[in-house]
């Protein structure tokens, strides 16, 4: 056999050795991949829950804001002291305090209400601070 055909036969012999991965090549890239899919899973998993508290705290916002305004158009200046509530609002119901106390001026009220999820009232959702008052109009 010429030295020619010798090389020409090496790569061939070469590629009918190779039969596939070894155990080993496999086994580890089933880990690096289940290490991705856990990593990926945890990740939306945390994105879903970010979702749904931040769904909730934009509603609680919005609850916060209507009643603020209803007190400010219904009520030119209102009284000092603590009230609550609760209303219906995006398919559930929502609670809320609200502390008016006065200012320098005594035609301005301050309106500090709390927001919550449960009747018990144990912990806010969202807080806002408004103003009232014959000077501020609606």
């Amino acid at each position: 056999m010429r030295h020619a055909d010798r090389i020409a036969r090496l790569p061939l012999l070469r590629w009918q050795q190779m039969q596939g991965f070894t155990l080993l090549e496999v086994l580890i890239a089933l880990v690096v991949l289940g290490v991705a899919l856990t990593a990926l899973v945890h990740a939306a998993g945390v994105s879903t829950r970010d979702f749904g508290a931040m769904r909730e705290r934009t509603l609680a916002g919005w609850v916060a804001a209507n009643v603020l305004t209803r007190v400010r158009l219904t009520e030119t200046t209102p009284a000092e002291g603590r009230r609550d509530g609760q209303v219906s609002y995006a398919g559930r119901d929502w609670y809320w305090d609200m502390t008016v106390a006065a200012t320098p001026d005594p035609t301005i009220r301050r309106l500090e209400l709390q927001v919550f999820t449960d009747e018990a009232r144990t912990d806010p959702v969202v807080q806002m601070t408004g103003f009232t008052g014959e000077s501020l109009g609606p």
